[in-house]
């Protein structure tokens, strides 16, 4: 197979074309559905990402195929992602019953275990991330925060301040 056979030419502009459509695509796509659509609220809204990113992916790499199973899939994700945020900014019940809970990972310097042992987190993993949110000392540490996304949230700081408590609201406490 030559490099530049004919064939590899029309397979590289069919790329090309599906690429140019499927951005123009998912622009509309996501100034209907607004900007939630790739945000990673939640892990729902993470999980719906990856997966639109697995089907723009096929149809670009696979342009011979149609792109209208893609179109229509990418639309269906959206329009549910976009229903569910409304439901979920819409109801606290919806909220409760459907999303997970942050979970406490520290608490004023303390590590606990018992938390990290359930959101299935390392001590190791935590202080790399205590490391990266720059904290040199436990006691600088207000509260370690799980997210319903995956995230890990540091609060910290040197004064001797509470942290609001609607900060904390949502944030399953100690075991």
């Amino acid at each position: 197979m030559e490099i530049f056979d004919p064939l590899s030419f029309k397979t590289v502009l069919q790329i090309v074309v599906a690429a140019v459509f499927i951005y123009l695509y998912m622009m509309f796509i996501t100034r209907v559905t607004g900007k939630r659509t790739f945000a990673k609220m939640t892990s729902f809204d993470f999980a719906v990402t990856i997966a639109m990113g697995s089907i723009l992916a096929d149809a670009v790499n696979k342009p011979e195929s149609s792109l209208m199973p893609a179109m229509v899939s990418i639309a269906l994700l959206a329009g549910l992602q976009a229903l569910f945020a409304k439901l979920l900014s819409s109801s606290d019940a919806a909220q409760k019953l459907i999303t997970n809970t942050p979970i406490l990972l520290m608490k004023n310097g303390i590590i606990l275990k018992e938390n990290l042992n359930k959101a299935l987190v390392s001590q190791a993993d935590l202080m790399g991330k205590l490391r990266e949110a720059n904290v040199l000392q436990l006691s600088q540490v207000k509260a370690v925060i799980f997210e319903t996304t995956g995230d890990i949230s540091v609060l910290h700081t040197d004064k001797p301040i509470d942290i609001d408590a609607v900060i904390m609201e949502d944030v399953k406490p100690e075991a």
